[in-house]
């Protein structure tokens, strides 16, 4: 089936079953009214995220305002340290800055291994302005294990296999064969949501 866009669109229709999947009964990951949300379930171990990671930055920057981009870290064991690393990272508000870095440290750098353990990953918490106690009390706390469980019931209702994987309003997930092909059809599906008909909004609940 082919999704109906604008007739100003610039590129062709991204085809369902090739280019993208509807999520049965998907939900968003944190529903915000009057936005679109783009959701990227990512690992920071993951290296095709860090390839991935410099365009899509781009590409986000360039979102009108009804755009909302969120990362969700992939969790596919309760003892996956950066996903907690991102969790303290966001609580602390130290996200934005050390976002990257994370992945440059993993990716270029080798300053952390790709499966760090929770005294590493403080320590260079510590080194980059975040309190190394604080981070490691943080990544441990039960705040944490509520925010890993609620992304992996995200992720398993939204049928993601790998990473990384973009899905938009929790209602499609992307499929495309390459990074670019995948941005593509995400601007392609996020301007059919502006132009159809809305499904009845789902309440908005609270997001751990």
């Amino acid at each position: 089936m082919l999704l109906a866009l604008p007739a100003s669109a610039a590129v062709p229709a991204p085809v369902e079953g090739s280019d993208y999947v509807t999520i049965d009964q998907g939900q968003p990951y944190a529903p915000l009214r009057g936005r679109i949300e783009v959701v990227e379930v990512f690992g920071y171990w993951c290296p095709h995220c860090a390839e991935f990671q410099p365009a899509l930055s781009t590409w986000t920057r360039a979102q009108p305002a009804d755009v909302r981009f969120t990362t969700v870290p992939a969790v596919f064991t309760a003892g996956d340290v950066l996903a907690r690393a991102y969790f303290a990272a966001e609580h602390f508000g130290m996200l934005p800055r050390l976002h990257d870095a994370i992945f440059q440290a993993i990716h270029v750098d080798a300053t952390l291994p790709r499966d760090p353990s929770v005294d590493e990953m403080a320590g260079w918490f510590g080194q980059h302005g975040l309190d190394a106690a604080r981070a490691r009390a943080y990544m441990l706390s039960p705040a944490v294990d509520a925010k890993l469980e609620y992304a992996r019931q995200f992720a398993m209702r939204s049928g993601v296999e790998g990473t990384p994987t973009l899905i938009i309003n929790g209602r499609y997930r992307i499929t495309a064969r390459t990074h670019e092909e995948g941005l593509r059809t995400a601007s392609a599906l996020i301007d059919s949501l502006r132009v159809a008909p809305r499904r009845p909004r789902i309440p908005e609940g609270d997001r751990p």
